[in-house]
């Protein structure tokens, strides 16, 4: 692995302005919205449905490459291995605004999925689209059923296969469900499997790990982190080409077998280089996959892709995918000549292949959108709740103030079981909500007006707990918004049932669930206690047993899952649990002052 960079001393995070720069400079069909860091189409279309993907960088061309005609609408793009913020991701949709709605297509990594449900869920709530889902890519077979069950698979290069059949879907204007449907099924149909001879190197990075001369890697990730297995000595090229095919075709293999394969099966193979392989290894490395597949698995690709398509740097390495179109077809009430026809379809994205899409540097370039999501959501008076002025502000003004008294413990509490950052975010927003009610928010009455304000101070919380109280406080706003008219009756007929429509669409964006020592730990039972007795005492009584008895529970989620088993030092609270936990016993003790 080579150390040597053009830029050895640049922050790694400025050279991803730069490149999107010079992608937007040579395609006059795109435009770059640089405080965001988001690359959009000006020709995209609000009739059709719109397609947003995004993530990380450093794994160009994906995905601001395959923005264009016939492809995505939009990306947002993160730093080098970094999820982009909501913000980002909330730009995207707000540039390319569609009458249908938004699929947002994302790998599947923790980050990548909260941070762009939050803006699906701020994106229904503030009106900037009005279906809005999430697909995540899931082909990785490294990591058995067993050991991925919580979390799904991974996302490897296969997610681009399902993107061109979305991006030509949405081009012929198929309708927003029938989008979905297609690009469930033919996710459902991928599967892959990565190699690696050594990590890639960041620019602007030191004490990068190495892989040794006599070591190759199987079930290697996009991301420099630790393959599922280490191979040494290093093998003969058809055993290893052998070793991957097994993972991903064997049927008998239970906690492998995602995707059936039959004789005449229409199958897409794709082979991905991670960035540092040349064309011609990749090419014998392809020819090898493609005479084993026929002759071991009886296997014949009716489509083959190969090259760059969704990297790690200058990773040495690359990965295997395969779609069983025919099974797709059968599962989306399609044909595979459809399938395939979509695939065909042209595109003007610049790193698609086989694909001439530049014009002229001279031609007139189209503006680049104004984009404000920023702007508050407009409450009429007939929609608003409105509640004594004193008894808003004193409620969330306890629950702020209860989980600033707790951030030593929550601090103390995370420096053992995860990243010792939860204690000063949990204080961090409560003092930005206390900065809000000081300003006179709650004057109005108006929850509403308080409730959208909260939304934003969360929106800079960061983290994955301020993800998900992001997600469930969007969430939270768009059905009440829809219950107005209940409010008249009784508050807890309103308040209970949002809350339950909040949760569920918060359980879209996470696997976590009860025993899993996470904030879920907490607000799963005070949501089903809420919901099923209307009693917000018993409700903050079963939150109080349930943070208690998060002492007791072994990780499942996080960096906490690894850090080892540990003995008594570590029983102690999750530390998100406990401040949701103090936030909704402040609220009542308040209420009933």
């Amino acid at each position: 692995m080579s150390s040597k960079h053009y830029f050895p001393d640049t922050a790694v995070n400025t050279l991803v302005p730069r490149f999107l720069s010079a992608l937007v400079a040579a395609n006059p069909a795109l435009a770059l919205i640089p405080e965001q860091r988001v690359v959009l189409n000006t020709n995209h279309r609000p009739s059709q449905v719109t397609l947003i993907s995004g993530g990380g960088s450093g794994h160009e061309p994906a995905w601001s490459g395959y923005v264009g005609d016939g492809l995505l609408s939009a990306v947002a793009c993160g730093d080098i291995f970094a999820s982009p913020s909501m913000k980002q991701v909330l730009a995207s949709i707000a540039s390319v605004p569609s009458d249908k709605g938004t699929i947002l297509l994302i790998t599947n990594y923790t980050g990548d999925k909260l941070h762009f449900g939050l803006a699906a869920e701020r994106a229904l709530a503030g009106g900037f689209s009005k279906k809005v889902v999430v697909l995540p890519a899931t082909d990785d077979v490294s990591i058995g059923r067993s050991k991925c069950e919580k979390v799904g698979r991974r996302g490897l290069a296969g997610n681009v296969i399902t993107m061109k059949i979305l991006g030509a879907a949405a081009a012929k204007e198929y309708s927003f469900e029938r989008c979905v449907e297609i690009g469930t099924a033919v996710n459902a149909q991928l599967v892959s499997i990565g190699s690696a001879l050594d990590h890639c190197h960041v620019p602007g990075r030191q004490n990068h790990d190495e892989i040794g001369d006599d070591v190759c890697v199987v079930g290697a990730g996009i991301h420099n982190e630790p393959g599922a297995l280490k191979v040494s000595p290093f093998p003969p090229v058809e055993d290893l080409i052998s070793q991957l095919l097994i993972l991903i075709c064997d049927q008998n293999d239970k906690e492998r077998a995602f995707v059936k394969f039959n004789k005449s099966d229409d199958t897409v193979l794709l082979i991905n280089n991670y960035g540092g392989l040349s064309n011609l290894e990749l090419g014998a490395l392809t020819q090898e996959t493609l005479a084993q597949l026929e002759k071991q698995w009886n296997i014949k690709p009716t489509k083959i892709y190969t090259g760059c398509f969704e990297t790690s740097l200058n990773g040495p390495g690359f990965s295997i995918t395969l779609c069983n179109l025919t099974i797709a077809a059968a599962e989306s009430n399609t044909s595979v000549l459809e399938l395939m026809g979509l695939l065909a379809d042209e595109t003007k994205a610049p790193a698609w292949p086989n694909v001439l899409s530049n014009t002229s540097t001279k031609d007139a370039r189209k503006d680049t959108p104004m984009v404000d999501i920023e702007k508050k959501t407009e409450i009429s008076p007939e929609e608003d709740i409105n509640v004594e002025p004193k008894l808003l502000d004193a409620t969330i003004r306890l629950a702020c103030e209860r989980a600033i008294a707790s951030e030593p413990n929550l601090t103390k509490w995370d420096m053992v079981m995860g990243d010792g950052d939860c204690g000063e975010a949990v204080k961090g927003v409560s003092e930005a909500i206390l900065k809000i009610l000081d300003a006179g928010t709650a004057d109005s009455g108006s929850i509403f007006a308080v409730l959208y304000s909260i939304i934003d101070a969360v929106d800079d919380m960061g983290g994955t707990l301020g993800a998900i109280f992001g997600i469930l406080l969007a969430a939270f706003a768009t059905s009440l918004r829809s219950r107005r008219g209940e409010a008249n009756r009784d508050l807890m007929s309103v308040f209970a049932p949002s809350l339950t429509h909040a949760v569920e669409s918060l359980k879209l964006h996470t696997g976590a669930r009860v025993g899993d020592r996470t904030v879920m730990d907490v607000l799963l039972p005070f949501q089903e206690t809420l919901e099923k007795e209307r009693d917000m005492g018993k409700a903050v009584y079963v939150a109080e047993k349930a943070a208690e008895g998060t002492r007791e529970l072994k990780p499942k989620f996080g960096r906490a899952s690894y850090v080892g088993e540990g003995g008594e030092e570590q029983k102690l609270p999750d530390p998100g649990a406990w401040a949701l936990m103090e936030m909704v016993k402040g609220i009542y003790d308040a209420s009933t002052k």
